[in-house]
This record gives structure tokens, C-alpha cells and sequence, in this order.
């Protein structure tokens, strides 16, 4: 099962990936970690003690170089563009409780559609996660869906976007939405996030009457605490871990 998270920053995307990670890890399952986004935290939420000895993909400058053929630091030049990944995982993953974590990190460029080195180590890596893995791969990612390419889409079990009641994630949501649908990726489906009230509720149904919801999580100021004190949501929020379970088995009926 191959799954993406994303959302507008903030809304809870890496608090919903932790849950559902822990899920899959009580069920027995082989799973793969893969924090996508550049503001990389789901190390954090998942309890590691020392997140920042922890050296993004991306930062691995002779590592780039050795998979891309590419000179570091230079910009321009030719590389390969289908550098060897598939020993990445074993290679280069934290090993937690039985989960591997990857940290990618994020490309820095000067305007859109940047083709370098990172970037082409990143997206072969992720289309070998998505296609060629056979554990539970959970994917944190960033607002858009940034690493994902027209194939490996296709190949995701569902994208699960994370809303918060509010007009600007809404937006970001149907952004997503239109990303993944030009991607051919068409199993989408949201997950409410801080839910206070029935109003809450009723506010994303009402503004994504289109998009299947698989639950609503309730706002629990346990997850700040979590976040304060490098711990684990799972293992401060009750509520939450119950909302995330259902989500993980709808996810596996699917």
C-alpha cells in the first residue's frame, strides 16, 4: 500500500502520517517513512530523540554526485537522469521500532520546474518507492505534491489531503486536487483535521462536496504538548489514535 499526505502547512499532514504509520506498524506490517517535505518534522512526530543528526537525501552532496554522475556544486553539465536507488532504503533509512525513515529534503532553485541532480535522485527514488516496494510506504509531503511524476501517481493507493476548517486550506485542498487529477492520480480523499464542533464539520462537507472524506480528527492541544516535548502524538492523544485506526483500516479495505 502506497500512500501520500499533503496539505497546506500546519493543517496536521505529518501528525496524521505519524498515526497512520504507528497503525501499520501495530498491524504487523513493513513500513517505509518518507518525509517529502523540505520543512522535514515527521522525525519528530515519530519520536526520534536526535532528528537534526539526521542528513536529508537531498544534502548528500557526494551521494548525489556518485548516483547522478553530476559534479558537486556545479551547476549546468550533463547527469544521468535514472540513478541507481533501489539500495537507498537499506542504505540510507533510520531505523525505528521496526519502521525505516527517509528524510529527502528539499531542492533549492531559482524558478520552477528545476531539473538538477537532487531533484532527478529525489523523483527516481520516489517512483521506485511507490512502484517497486512491497511495504506500507507512507509519504509525508509538502503543500503540492512536488516529487510526485506522471507514472509513479498512478501507482499511489490514495493521496490523502489534510483540511483544517478554514478558506485557505480548502484552497490548498482543491489545488491538490487539480495537481493530482493532471497527475491521472484520481483516488484522492480528504481528512478533516481540528475539529472542534459539528459546524467544523459541516464547514468541509459543505465547501468539498466532491472529495470522499475519511474522517474527521478533534482539535487535542495534547498534539502542541506532543510537539513541546519531542514525543509521539500517538502516545499523548487517545482521540486521535482512534480516528487514525479507522482511517487505516478504511485505508486497507480500500
Amino acid at each position: 500500500m502506497k500512500i501520500a499526505i499533503s496539505g497546506k502547512g500546519g493543517v496536521g499532514k505529518t501528525t496524521l502520517a505519524a498515526l497512520l504509520i504507528d497503525y501499520f506498524r501495530k498491524k504487523g506490517k513493513k513500513v517505509l517513512a518518507v518525509d517529502a517535505d523540505p520543512d522535514a518534522n515527521l522525525a519528530l512526530a515519530l519520536g526520534v530523540a536526535d532528528p537534526e543528526s539526521i542528513t536529508p537525501l537531498s544534502e548528500m552532496k557526494q551521494l548525489v554526485a556518485e548516483r547522478t554522475e553530476s559534479q558537486p556544486g556545479k551547476f549546468g553539465g550533463m547527469f544521468k537522469m535514472n540513478p541507481k536507488v533501489d539500495d537507498i532504503p537499506e542504505k540510507y533509512s533510520r531505523q525505528l521500532d521496526g519502521v525505516k525513515l527517509i528524510v529527502m529534503g528539499g531542492v533549492k532553485k531559482g524558478g520552477s520546474g528545476c531539473v538538477c541532480p537532487e531533484s532527478v535522485l529525489l523523483r527516481t527514488l520516489v517512483t521506485h518507492l511507490v512502484l517497486l516496494r512491497d511495504e506500507v510506504v507512507v509519504m509525508d509531503m509538502e503543500a503540492g505534491i512536488e516529487h510526485l511524476g506522471r507514472a509513479t501517481a498512478t501507482g499511489v493507493d490514495r493521496l490523502l489531503v489534510v483540511v483544517e476548517p478554514g478558506r485557505r486550506s480548502i484552497e490548498t485542498a482543491e489545488h491538490v486536487r487539480k495537481l493530482a487529477k493532471d497527475l491521472g492520480l484520481t483516488k484522492v480523499a480528504i481528512v478533516g483535521n481540528k475539529i472542534r464542533t459539528d459546524k467544523d464539520k459541516e464547514f468541509l462537507e459543505k465547501n468539498l462536496p466532491d472529495i470522499p472524506i475519511l474522517g474527521f480528527m478533534p482539535y487535542d492541544e495534547r498534539v502542541i504538548e506532543a510537539d513541546l516535548t519531542g514525543k509521539p502524538p500517538f502516545d499523548l492523544s487517545p482521540a486521535l489514535t482512534a480516528v487514525a485506526e479507522e482511517i487505516g483500516r478504511q485505508l486497507e479495505k480500500a
